[in-house]
C-alpha cells in the first residue's frame, strides 16, 4: 500500500475510534509531563506525524512504554501549535 492510502486508512480508523468512544473525544490526551489536556480530535495528527518522523510503527501512545511516551511529549511541546488544545 502506498504511503499516502495507509495515513488516510489509519486516520479514518482513529477517527471512527474517536466518534465511537464518547468518554475518550471528551477526555482527550492528558501530558503528565507538561500537565496539559491535548483533544483527541488534534492530536492525531501530530501523533502521526511523530511516528512518520521517528520511523515507528504505528502503535497506541497509551500502548508505547515511559520513554518513548515522554520522547512523545517533548516532541509535541517543541511543535508550538499545543496552545490551541487546552
Amino acid at each position: 500500500m502506498s504511503k499516502t492510502l495507509q495515513s488516510g486508512l489509519l486516520a479514518a480508523t482513529i477517527a471512527v475510534a474517536g466518534f465511537t468512544s464518547g468518554c475518550t473525544v471528551h477526555a482527550g490526551y492528558y501530558d503528565p509531563y507538561y500537565h496539559d489536556r491535548h483533544p483527541v480530535g488534534g492530536e492525531v495528527v501530530f501523533y502521526q506525524n511523530w511516528e512518520t518522523e521517528t520511523h515507528r510503527d504505528h502503535r497506541e501512545l497509551n500502548r508505547r512504554n515511559r520513554d518513548e511516551q515522554k520522547e512523545y511529549w517533548e516532541w509535541r511541546h517543541r511543535h508550538n501549535d499545543h496552545d490551541d488544545h487546552r
